[in-house]
C-alpha cells in the first residue's frame, strides 16, 4: 500500500485555545486557498471561530476523466457527473487514506475525534461523506454543500453493515443548480436517512452551483452547535 500523500493546505487559526477542527474540502478544479477566499468574499470575513481551527486542504492533481485525462485538482476521478454513473473506487479509497492522515495530525495535537467536522462543497462534500461514513463514523458531523452520491455508492453498502452510531449530516443545495441537480441532493439525503443517518436538508431557491451568504450563515451556526466552546470537548 502506498504511503499517504501529505496534502497542502491553508488554515484559519482559532482566535483562542484550539479545542476543535473543521476540515473543509473544495470542489473539483479548485484549491484550499481558492475556497477559503471565496467564502471570505461572501462573508466579508474568514470562516473563523474562537476555538475552532478551519483547515482547507488542496486536492493533488490527477488525470481527470471528465477533462479527457487532463490534470486537475480533484479528490477522486469520475466517469460522469450523474447519479447513474459507477464510482471510481480506486481514487476514492486512495484519497480516504490521504485525508485520514490529515485527521490523524489533528488527533496528535490532542483534538478528540468527536471534536472534528468533515465537509465540503460539491465533489468535496461527496468526498467528506465517503471519508466519514466509511472510515470515521465517530466524527462530530458531516456537511455537504451542493453534493451528491451515486445511486450504487459503496457508501450505502457500508452503512447497511454499520453497527455504531452515525454522525449527523448537514446538507444544503440550490434549487436552480444545473450541474448537480437539486433532486440528486435530495435523493442522497433520503437514502442516508433511510440507512440511519440523522440528516438536515436545506434548499435555497434561485441558488445555482455555488455558495451564498444565507447558506454559510446556517453552516456556521450548525458548526457551533456541533462543536460548542468549552474545555471538556463534551457535545
Amino acid at each position: 500500500m502506498a504511503a499517504p500523500f501529505s496534502l497542502s493546505r491553508c488554515v484559519v487559526a482559532p482566535a483562542g485555545k484550539h479545542t476543535a477542527s473543521v476540515i473543509f474540502l473544495h470542489g473539483s478544479g479548485h484549491s484550499g486557498q481558492g475556497i477559503k477566499s471565496w467564502i471570505r468574499e461572501i462573508l466579508k470575513q474568514d470562516l473563523a471561530f474562537k476555538h475552532i481551527k478551519v483547515i482547507f486542504p488542496t486536492a493533488p492533481t490527477r488525470p481527470y476523466t471528465l477533462m479527457n485525462g487532463a490534470l486537475s485538482s480533484v479528490w477522486f476521478d469520475r466517469y460522469k457527473i450523474s447519479v447513474h454513473s459507477p464510482e471510481h473506487l480506486e481514487s476514492l479509497d486512495s484519497m480516504c487514506r490521504d485525508l485520514t492522515s490529515l485527521i490523524n495530525e489533528e488527533l496528535k495535537m490532542g483534538i478528540e475525534k468527536n471534536r472534528i467536522l468533515l465537509g465540503g462543497f460539491s465533489m468535496g462534500g461527496a468526498m467528506a461523506m465517503h471519508l466519514a461514513y466509511r472510515y470515521h463514523k465517530d466524527v462530530a458531523g458531516v456537511f455537504a454543500l451542493s453534493s451528491f452520491l451515486n445511486n450504487g455508492s459503496i457508501l450505502y453498502q457500508a452503512l447497511k453493515e454499520a453497527k455504531s452510531s452515525l454522525p449527523e449530516l448537514f446538507q444544503c443545495h440550490g434549487v436552480a443548480d444545473k450541474l448537480v441537480l437539486h433532486k440528486w441532493g435530495e435523493e442522497t439525503n433520503n437514502t442516508l436517512k433511510s440507512l440511519g443517518v440523522n440528516t438536515l436538508f436545506h434548499s435555497f431557491p434561485n441558488l445555482y452551483h455555488e455558495l451564498n451568504l444565507a447558506e454559510l450563515e446556517q453552516l456556521r451556526s450548525w458548526i457551533l452547535q456541533k462543536l460548542p466552546e468549552g474545555p471538556t470537548g463534551a457535545q
